[in-house]
């Protein structure tokens, strides 16, 4: 461990990358505290109190910047949004099909496609945002609302969009910049920033809650505050070993002698976070439109709204579950095509040892891949409902629940790009440069 952190560090080039992608992250955190003009910041406060879980998600991944209402409010999530539509698309439109398939020409043409969806969507967002909240009351600060003419509101909203659809812009401009000169992937690593912000307040919750000022003072609450440490660094275990765990395929090649090493790896959460986000972001829009609406009755079509889709009732836990179960093997499939592979070794006269090449491969692959989801999934489900089993057995009220997250999202996020990472650091720091003819 101690000679790879030594190797890093040696390396002058990747610490340069590394000091580069601080800088970056320092840029976004600043960013992240200047709010748009005229805005009355505590009216957002109060919305995402009152909202659904959805609001909540936007607000964590951007580093509370939405909380703040600042340039940056929706930071990079609109692109993430618009990268999956991308993906889902690429199976109806022709088009992008082949866009996919035509290599980096391809890929830019994808990703510049996703750009503009992702800056549209950021503009259809804040306008949404700004237009629910200003239902419970003015969006502006006391000292403007008596100067603004009500028949022109509409352009002070629109021109607020605007700019968080311009911060969105700037997001996706400094998550190139760390693509192409940092380490790691930078939509990747803004989301990993964004979340780890929130850390600190959870660690200070707790310790008010339990060690500070509790309720009781006794005995028992240093044992809940050890307990709760404990389960955090244990699930942060199980998240980093099933993140790394993989399945080998054993591959042999004919036109080779003797044994080979190549392999296929399939990992076991192979759907990585996709489906859990998922299924919170369609679970959570009814409770956001129900939010926007201003309506504050529990009653009639809005307690149906609430039971069936909010996760934390019994009919919303099932449907929550389900709807991760589904995505899981959707999205496995998605990006892990049995088809594809089969051909792929068809092309490069490969086979896998005891299976016929062709459709005997392909339903082979097809079988593993679906027992490997299945892992996959049940550790995925239990991870996503941790944080509300968790709530519901330390007693946590909402505010605490929304800040206190044992296992989750978040949690999956940050081991992932850290192990990506970290893989990446490592990769680099090996590379040597070679003086040559060439040079």
């Amino acid at each position: 461990m101690w000679t790879r952190i030594l190797s890093i560090l040696s390396n002058k080039k990747v610490m340069l990358r590394l000091l580069f992608t601080l800088g970056i992250l320092l840029a976004v955190r600043f960013l992240s505290y200047i709010t748009i003009p005229l805005f009355d910041t505590d009216q957002i406060t109060r919305f995402i109190n009152s909202s659904g879980s959805f609001i909540a998600i936007l607000n964590n991944f951007s580093g509370q910047a939405l909380e703040r209402f600042s340039i940056l409010a929706l930071g990079i999530s609109p692109y993430i949004t618009a990268s999956i539509a991308i993906q889902l698309l690429q199976m109806v439109i022709p088009s992008f099909k082949e866009w996919s398939e035509q290599g980096e020409t391809g890929k830019r043409r994808l990703n510049q496609v996703t750009r503009y969806i992702a800056v549209g969507l950021a503009f259809i967002q804040g306008f949404a945002l700004i237009l629910g909240i200003s239902v419970n009351g003015s969006v502006f600060i006391p000292s403007i609302e008596a100067s603004v003419i009500t028949d022109f509101r509409f352009v002070f909203y629109i021109y607020m969009a605007l700019v968080i659809a311009g911060g969105t812009a700037i997001s996706i401009f400094f998550a190139d910049l760390i693509t192409k000169k940092g380490i790691g992937n930078g939509t990747s690593i803004l989301i990993v920033a964004g979340i780890v912000t929130s850390l600190p307040s959870m660690w200070t919750t707790l310790w008010s809650k339990y060690i500070e000022s509790p309720v009781n003072d006794t005995f028992l609450n240093y044992v809940w505050f050890i307990l709760i440490i404990l389960i955090y660094v244990g699930v942060l275990l199980g998240v980093v070993y099933m993140q790394a765990a993989t399945r080998k395929i054993p591959v042999q090649y004919a036109n080779r002698q003797g044994k080979s090493d190549s392999n296929i790896p399939m990992k076991i959460n192979s759907s990585g976070v996709i489906p859990v986000i998922f299924a919170q972001t369609i679970l959570s829009i009814p409770l956001t439109i129900v939010g926007l609406s201003g309506t504050t009755s529990s009653g009639g079509i809005v307690g149906w709204i609430q039971a069936i889709f909010g996760y934390q009732e019994p009919i919303g836990f099932i449907l929550y579950v389900l709807l991760i179960v589904v995505f899981s093997f959707f999205y496995a499939f998605l990006m892990v095509n049995p088809n594809k592979i089969a051909e792929n070794l068809s092309k490069g006269n490969a086979y896998i040892p005891g299976v016929r090449p062709g459709e005997d491969t392909k339903d082979y692959v097809a079988k593993l891949l679906f027992k490997i989801t299945v892992i996959g999934t049940a550790y995925l489900v239990i991870l996503a409902i941790m944080p509300i089993l968790t709530s519901i057995v330390f007693g946590f009220n909402a505010t605490e629940a929304s800040v206190i997250t044992l296992g989750g999202t978040s949690l999956l996020i940050i081991v992932g790009v850290a192990v990506q990472t970290t893989e990446q650091l490592e990769t680099d720091a090996k590379q040597e440069t070679y003086a040559g003819i060439f040079e």
